[in-house]
C-alpha cells in the first residue's frame, strides 16, 4: 500500500484565490474558445473545485468576461506605455503607429482566440458587452489623441478606424500573421484613419 498522501488543494486568501482562478482561465482560453473550454478544465488547471470556481466568479460566462476584460487592460496598459515612452513631440501619426505595433504583438500572441469572435465564435453577451466598453473607451482615447473637429466626418471616422483595422488585422491572421505584411498592414490602417479624417487632428 502506497504511503504517498494525497495532493492537498494549496490554501490561498481571497485574492490570490481569485487571481489564480483568472490566471488559469486565460491559460486555458489562450488555446480555445469559450465553448471549447469547462469550467472543470479551469478549476483542475487552477488547483480549485468548479464550485469554488463558480463561488469567485458566478458562472462560466462571468468568469469568461473577466478573462476578456483583463485581456483588454493588459493591452490597452501596453499601448500607454509604449506611447508614453516615445520622445516628447512625437507626431500624432507615429502615436497611433506605435499603437498598432503593440495591437499587432498582442494578435500574433494567439491570433486564433482573438479572431473569433470576428468569425462567428459563439461569446456570451457578458463578454460582448465588456468588448463594447471597451471599444468605446479605444474611441474616446483617440479622440482625445487627435482632437478633431466635432464635424460627423471626424466621429464617423474614428469609429470607422476601429472596424478597418479589425478586418485588416484578421486578413492577416488569415495570412499566418507574415511578418512581411505587418508593415504594410500598419501602413494601410495609418492611411485609413487619415484618409477618413482627412488630415492628423482636424
Amino acid at each position: 500500500m502506497s504511503t504517498t498522501s494525497p495532493r492537498r488543494r494549496q490554501r490561498l486568501d481571497v485574492t490570490s484565490r481569485r487571481a489564480a482562478i483568472l490566471d488559469a482561465a486565460r491559460e486555458c482560453y489562450a488555446g480555445a474558445t469559450y465553448t471549447e473550454v469547462s469550467v472543470a478544465q479551469i478549476a483542475t488547471a487552477a488547483q480549485a473545485s468548479p464550485a469554488l470556481v463558480f463561488h469567485y466568479f458566478g458562472t462560466k460566462a462571468e468568469l469568461y468576461a473577466a478573462v476578456v476584460a483583463d485581456a483588454i487592460d493588459r493591452l490597452a496598459a501596453a499601448q500607454r506605455a509604449a506611447v508614453e515612452a516615445l520622445p516628447p513631440g512625437t507626431s500624432k501619426r507615429d502615436r497611433v503607429s506605435t499603437s498598432i505595433s503593440i495591437y499587432l504583438d498582442h494578435i500574433a500572441t494567439h491570433p486564433h482566440t482573438w479572431a473569433a469572435p470576428l468569425i462567428g465564435g459563439e461569446e456570451p453577451p457578458e463578454a460582448i458587452s465588456v468588448r463594447t466598453q471597451a471599444r468605446a473607451a479605444y474611441v474616446q482615447a483617440l479622440r482625445e489623441l487627435l482632437q478633431p473637429s466635432d464635424w460627423a466626418r471626424h466621429e464617423y471616422a474614428l469609429w470607422g478606424y476601429f472596424g478597418f483595422l479589425d478586418q485588416a488585422c484578421l486578413r492577416w491572421v488569415e495570412h499566418g500573421c507574415s511578418p512581411d505584411e505587418r508593415e504594410p498592414l500598419r501602413e494601410a490602417a495609418l492611411g485609413a484613419l487619415e484618409g477618413a479624417l482627412g488630415d492628423w487632428g482636424g
